[in-house]
């Protein structure tokens, strides 16, 4: 059936992608070929930064589609690899024509290729592994070739099986030792009895079958929609890796995440190459509350209680996901790989998660007789229906009062982890510590370079500021620290630079377009990037982030984690400066730097944590592992020796003693969830190293000031 299907143009549409589009029709009642045509119509006209549907971005597409699709390459053989070739520069063409004969000929080659996988690795796994034989796994699949044929793909899948059961044999065997009376280790089974390795090695083979089935279970439950979804990203993140086409079930799962509840472990998951990562703890959730797992620990499998676990390495994102949410008071259960390269199973109680940990908190310290105020910020919040609500800037600025009456000499702002928010709530509480003058510049789609400005001549906070920040510091936490920076109105002290992510998105409902009466259902919505922000200076947050003035080492320094690391992140750049002028309230703002510098230099829990911060990476580069059970033994025992010198990290302590606000101690007084959490936070930050360096500046700068003070009444 012919049905012509009109964009409307809309005053949402023009306030958020900031351009008009034109009346289009599409022929057919194919779903598939309507989202390839009004999403890519929506790419080239909302775009910040648009690309051109060439021969070069169907390549880039092509590549990064079919790795989606195989990212082990243990599914296409060669002879596959060679028939989808034809497309490599045609998949423009494709989008142009609304085609999608591309992605029918990959999906039903997949099907039939995993349905043909699902015999192999159950054949594989009939016969016993030998360990004994000297042999090496090589996971740098990039680098490998497709399997020229069904022996060659067998034998991938051999060693892949062989890889997973020597961890669950070597696992049960070790954990199986004894020490005897003269110190030898002997295998000794819970019953008393010599371990019967053989019949360890079967145990190992079986439940890496079962762990197998359940994947491929979970894979059967996946529809053609769920793979064109895979399709449509590809095309779509190669504007940039955070734009993205959210299918319906999706964009309800945003809109859950965005109220601000859900029941689960508290911890936002992102999925890097093959793996599921964690890449933020919720303050206040069960993860947090628990404090076992951490940025950067790779989540491998999962488990609910009383069942077998579930590989989720290679599983599609909303899926492992599903895995790990679940009901209040359920347990889940969880193989981590962490980013030291260790394998640890922990288990986390599921519970509502609230994101009332996500706005701001605040406490005193007391410093050699003086008081200092810290403010916590993990995110910069607001409510977009009512800014009148509460909001970080606001909160911020109630905080900065409180913490005033209890006679506060300096201010740290905490925003280390914060992964941004409002843009609105930036330029406010820049407000806060400075006259007035511009904040942040913008470029937006179909719009002039504009200046976001302070206007309000109030300062809140007029004293010593030092700012934290680390690589997971980003966008408006990067637009703050930056301005605080560009007035000198702040000493920033963190990583080498902040994330990098210069970019902010909007989200597009693509039903917008489409007239009520459309025989497609719901058709999703898109996370378009439409603005880039610059400094006051001039310069982009982009990739460069934010420089630190006191660089610091941690445990993410070489660790690949920022913006420019992703696939397709848009280049720095930098524009004219604003017209500003750097606060003048510091006398020895360069000399506080510099003896904050020489202090960082010296410190040995600096060092500590930096040769921490450099095996972690060197594990990260490894990429064979020995399927010899007493190579790999030895392997798993030289790492956990090296783990062992890096316990110290978390044994330091400093003299620093952290109190909460009396309208908090109030609440407490009802509320011992709450003041559990603050003990918690307190105790975290007494062993802090990073911390402690902010309150030494501020020292250095309060007594400065404190001196500049005496001067002038010594002259008058």
């Amino acid at each position: 059936m012919k049905r012509n299907l009109v964009y409307l143009l809309g005053g949402l549409l023009i306030l958020v992608a900031s351009c008009s589009f034109t009346n289009k029709s599409f022929e057919g009642s194919d779903k598939d070929k309507l989202l390839v045509d009004l999403i890519a119509y929506v790419l080239e006209k909302g775009h910040l930064s648009p690309k051109d549907f060439n021969d070069a971005f169907s390549k880039d597409v092509y590549d990064d589609y079919i790795e989606a699709l195989d990212p082990l390459k243990r599914y296409f053989l060669e002879s596959d690899i060679k028939e989808f070739s034809k497309y490599r520069e045609a998949i423009d063409d494709q989008i142009k024509a609304s085609d999608v004969a591309f992605f029918n000929l990959t999906y039903d080659r997949l099907m039939q290729r995993m349905s043909e996988a699902r015999e192999i690795y159950k054949e594989v796994l009939k016969k016993p592994f030998d360990f004994n034989v000297e042999e090496r796994i090589d996971l740098d699949y990039e680098k490998h070739a497709y399997a020229k044929n069904k022996k060659e793909l067998t034998e991938r899948w051999r060693q892949q099986l062989k890889f997973s059961a020597l961890e669950r044999y070597a696992g049960a065997l070790e954990n199986d030792k004894i020490v005897k009376e003269d110190g030898e280790l002997q295998d000794v089974a819970p019953n008393g009895k010599v371990t019967d390795k053989v019949a360890t090695e079967k145990e190992a083979r079986e439940n890496t079958l079962t762990a197998m089935d359940d994947y491929f279970n979970f894979m059967d439950d996946l529809e053609r929609t769920d793979w064109f979804v895979i399709y449509l990203n590809s095309i779509v993140e190669e504007f940039d890796p955070h734009t993205s086409y959210m299918a319906p079930e999706a964009k309800e799962r945003f809109d859950t995440d965005m109220s601000g509840k859900f029941e689960g472990i508290g911890a936002r998951l992102q999925k890097k190459n093959d793996y599921i990562k964690i890449v933020e703890i919720i303050s206040g959730g069960p993860a947090w509350r628990e404090n076992e797992l951490e940025v950067g620990d790779e989540i491998i499998k999962v488990a609910q209680e009383n069942e077998e676990p579930v590989d989720v390495v290679g599983m599609r994102l909303n899926d492992a996901v599903k895995l790990i949410k679940g009901p209040k008071g359920s347990k889940v259960f969880l193989t981590l790989k962490r980013v030291d390269g260790t394998i640890e199973e922990i288990s986390i109680t599921r519970d509502v998660v609230e994101l009332e940990e996500s706005y701001v908190k605040s406490s005193t310290v007391d410093k050699d007789g003086n008081t200092y105020g810290v403010i916590n910020l993990p995110k910069f919040y607001v409510d977009f229906t009512d800014y009148t609500k509460r909001n970080a800037a606001s909160d911020v600025a109630k905080e900065i009062a409180r913490l005033k009456k209890e006679g506060m000499q300096g201010l740290v702002l905490d925003l280390r982890n914060n992964g941004g928010g409002s843009l609105k709530t930036v330029v406010d509480m820049a407000g806060l510590f400075i006259e007035e003058g511009p904040i942040v510049q913008i470029k937006s789609t179909g719009k002039r370079q504009e200046v976001l400005e302070d206007t309000d001549d109030e300062i809140q906070w007029n004293g010593p500021l030092v700012i934290l920040v680390n690589e997971l510091s980003a966008s408006a936490s990067e637009i703050l620290a930056a301005a605080m920076q560009d007035y000198k109105r702040a000493i920033v002290i963190g990583s080498k630079q902040t994330y990098g992510k210069g970019t902010v998105q909007n989200i597009i409902d693509l039903n917008q377009f489409l007239r009520g009466d459309n025989d497609f259902g719901n058709v999703g919505a898109m996370k378009l990037t439409t603005q880039k922000f610059y400094r006051i200076n001039g310069g982009s947050t982009q990739l460069e982030g934010v420089k630190s003035d006191v660089v610091v080492p941690d445990r993410y320094s070489y660790i690949n984690i920022g913006e420019k690391d992703q696939e397709n992140p848009l280049p720095w750049d930098k524009i004219d400066p604003a017209t500003y002028e750097t606060w003048d309230g510091y006398i020895d703002y360069e000399e506080a730097i510099n003896k904050s510098k020489k202090r960082m230099a010296e410190n040995p829990q600096l060092k500590l944590i930096d040769s921490n911060a450099r095996w972690v990476k060197s594990q990260q580069d490894i990429k064979q592992y020995s399927l010899n059970y007493d190579e790999y033994v030895n392997e798993m025992n030289k790492d956990k020796e090296t783990v062992k010198q890096f316990r110290a990290i978390s044994d330091y302590k400093t003299n620093l003693t952290f109190s909460s606000l009396p309208y908090e101690k109030t609440l407490m007084a009802k509320d011992s969830v709450l003041e559990q959490k603050r003990d918690r936070w307190h105790r975290d930050l007494s062993k802090d190293v990073y911390m402690e360096e902010a309150l030494n500046v501020l020292e250095d700068l309060h007594l400065s000031n404190i001196k500049r003070g005496k001067l002038a009444d010594i002259k008058g």
